[in-house]
């Protein structure tokens, strides 16, 4: 069976999507994606160069991430969290990104990029304004957190919760994180004493 450029190229993404999934960016191989999409290993490398720019271009992310403008004040962490989960569980990318950057400090600072151009700027207006920045920070803690124990650690307690669950849990922590005007206006020692 012959295959067009375009085809390869598909089959070869299809494959690496695969196995950077399975196996996370230092377990995945050329070998094992050119067998997946069984083609020659120079084939991988002939249309991506390295499987730096493999994994580039196979974890591609945007997040998607809704206008809380319109989102009435109490309910935009709810709104967040329930975002979150259906992209989590709708996108494999994410987890591949998620599972790849801990302990590759490249990929890790793809993390961070997506934070810095997704997350940081859409919740910040929904963010009591004096600590907007450290408060989008405290929100992406949680749901990195969350999306490591339930997709990457697979938790049975957190696996086994559903989505309404999750929110209800999950919800009002990014509430407080984004809204609660006494939150970080105390410096920690004060709390101390």
């Amino acid at each position: 069976m012959t295959r067009s450029a375009s085809e390869t190229k598909t089959a070869i993404l299809v494959a690496a999507r695969e196995q950077f999934a399975r196996h996370g960016y230092h377990g995945a191989t050329i070998r094992a994606v050119a067998a997946a999409a069984t083609i020659d290993p120079a084939m991988v490398m002939r249309y991506f160069g390295s499987k730096a720019r493999l994994f580039e271009a196979t974890v591609t992310i945007d997040l998607e991430l809704p206008d809380l403008t319109s989102v009435p004040a109490g309910q935009v962490g709810h709104t967040l969290i329930r975002h979150f989960l259906t992209r989590w569980e709708q996108d494999d990318t994410l987890v591949i990104l998620l599972r790849s950057s801990i302990g590759d400090s490249e990929i890790a600072e793809r993390v961070r990029q997506v934070f810095l151009q997704q997350v940081a700027p859409t919740v910040r207006p929904a963010a009591e304004p004096s600590s907007a920045t450290r408060r989008a920070g405290l929100v992406a803690t949680q749901i990195l957190g969350l999306a490591t124990a339930r997709y990457v650690l697979e938790l049975p307690p957190v696996v086994a919760m559903s989505h309404e669950e999750i929110i209800a849990w999950v919800g009002p922590t990014l509430q407080h994180y984004l809204q609660d005007a006494g939150f970080l206006g105390t410096h920690p020692t004060d709390v101390a004493q």
